[in-house]
């Protein structure tokens, strides 16, 4: 390994070692009363200790990150690892959307009993998954990024173990997610039997040839996108995502619903679009149709939903309906910028949504139904204005960045010749639009079911501001986030 090696993979290397070494630290960090916690992973000082150091690590990566995305694609680790502008970007985000969903989460774990060292070092595993994911250049990096990933999430969906529910999400994630990663790994296998080679470039130059076995390709994709839609959670492989959403700790859920949708794009332009492109013919159909189910079951399943985590969930399959849409116009650097724009200001979108459900929730009380809405407005107008920002951004209502998202997704598919399913979107979005209002409605004309109080602390509430304002201000003004998307999606492109 030489040394260019090293400092390609270097953020990496830094986020495993300090998340390893904070795990063994933490179980050395004393109270003052020594018999004050029996658990070595239970000590609120260790706790604070993990969490101070975490958010510095996550500050420090994601500056990392966004000094790298103007650099020009490289290969490292023979072949094994890739950074280019599309990962760095996503990287970026993906460790300032971690750094958010902890500070928004501290005192909502602190009041179930959660606040531990290892819960804050397995999400900084997942996201050292994740990070993996993003640059794989090779099927086993990729397949080992994905299931360190997912392992972590596992464990974070079991941690209390108290509740029936939690346990219950957990077994049905872990199970689900043990067949999806089955399914992806004997796609993997069956590309590798007909190219000989594990390498993504290689793989596309062997695709390429027309006297390769068509048919065994073929047959692995269709495992491959079986595998992908488990991993993002679209119809009719979305069995998992209401059950998790709704058993895991919000703080859980939210760690589910942000940055690993991020991970999930990369893998999905990873396999299709810089692996699999000369089977356009062959993926293109399956993922119109994921993308319309996704849509449509997603939207129309919401409506029925009293829970807010689980209306979150069907939204979100909805969501990744339109992710999929933008990834139709393959040989347009445009529609997956447009993609890609969409998954990130979803994702910023969702921490502002599960941040101000955390606020609202209290020690013995957790904000999850419509009736904890009601009439919020009343009580704390700006936590009211900053729940309709979000959920007018969900619906896609101007003035706000889901509108420019969803527009911008629309945009490439009618410059694709794709009208029919640019209706079917829009009507979908109609449909999810009912949803989203309704919540709207609750907080500010309903009578209020009970008192309304906020917590956490004021760094959260400060946050959830920004978080807000956000929104609203890429919403009037989405040019320059639609450009850094477009630069860095051409520029991978082109140097890919």
């Amino acid at each position: 390994m030489d040394t260019f090696d090293l400092i390609a993979i270097a953020p990496e290397l830094i986020l495993a070692f300090i998340a390893s070494d904070l795990l063994l630290t933490s179980a050395f960090i004393k109270e003052k009363k020594a018999d004050q916690s029996p658990d070595v992973f239970h000590t609120p000082k260790a706790a604070s200790f993990v969490y101070f150091c975490s958010c510095i690590l996550l500050v420090g990566l994601g500056i990392a990150f966004l000094f790298r995305v103007d650099d020009l694609p490289y290969y490292a680790m023979y072949g094994l690892f890739q950074s280019d502008p599309v990962a760095n970007l996503l990287k970026a985000v993906s460790c300032f959307a971690l750094l958010i969903t902890l500070i928004y989460s501290k005192q909502y774990l602190i009041d179930r009993g959660l606040f531990r060292p290892d819960f804050i070092v397995l999400a900084l595993f997942a996201l050292l998954g994740q990070l993996v994911l993003i640059s794989g250049s090779n099927l086993l990096t990729l397949y080992l990024g994905l299931e360190l990933m997912a392992l972590s999430t596992y464990g974070l969906v079991a941690m209390r173990h108290s509740s029936g529910m939690s346990s219950e999400a957990a077994i049905k994630y872990f199970v689900l997610g043990a067949l999806a990663s089955g399914f992806l790994l004997y796609g993997m296998s069956m590309l590798y039997g007909v190219t000989g080679s594990l390498d993504l470039v290689e793989i596309f130059r062997t695709v390429a040839d027309p006297r390769i076995n068509h048919l065994i390709m073929a047959f692995g994709l269709v495992f491959i996108m079986a595998g992908l839609a488990f991993k993002l959670g679209v119809a009719p492989f979305h069995m998992w995502v209401p059950d998790v959403y709704q058993g895991a700790p919000t703080a859980v859920t939210l760690l589910i619903a942000a940055a690993p949708k991020l991970a999930a794009f990369a893998l999905l332009f990873r396999l299709l679009v810089n692996t699999l492109l000369p089977l356009l013919a062959d993926w293109q159909p399956m993922l119109m149709i994921l993308a319309v189910l996704s849509l449509v079951i997603g939207n129309v399943t919401a409506i029925a939903q009293t829970n807010l985590k689980r209306m979150l969930a069907y939204s979100a399959i909805a969501q990744m309906g339109f992710v999929l849409l933008g990834m139709l116009s393959v040989f347009d650097d445009h529609a997956f910028s447009a993609s890609m724009f969409y998954a990130v200001t979803y994702v910023i979108t969702t921490l502002g949504t599960f941040g101000l459900l955390m606020v609202l929730s209290r020690k013995g009380y957790d904000c999850e139904t419509l009736d904890g809405l009601k009439g919020l407005n009343r009580k704390h107008p700006w936590f009211a204005f900053l729940g309709l920002l979000m959920m007018f951004s969900l619906a896609g209502i101007p003035p706000t960045v889901g509108f420019a998202a969803k527009l911008s997704v629309l945009e490439a598919l009618v410059d694709a010749n794709y009208v029919s399913l640019a209706v079917i979107a829009v009507i979908a979005s109609l449909i999810g639009a009912f949803y989203y209002l309704r919540v709207v409605k609750v907080m500010y004309f309903d009578e209020p079911s009970h008192e309304h109080s906020v917590s956490g602390s004021t760094i959260a509430k400060g946050v959830l501001g920004v978080n807000g304002l956000m929104v609203l201000a890429l919403g009037i003004f989405p040019g320059a986030l639609m450009a850094v998307c477009l630069d860095v999606m051409r520029n991978t492109l082109l140097g890919g």
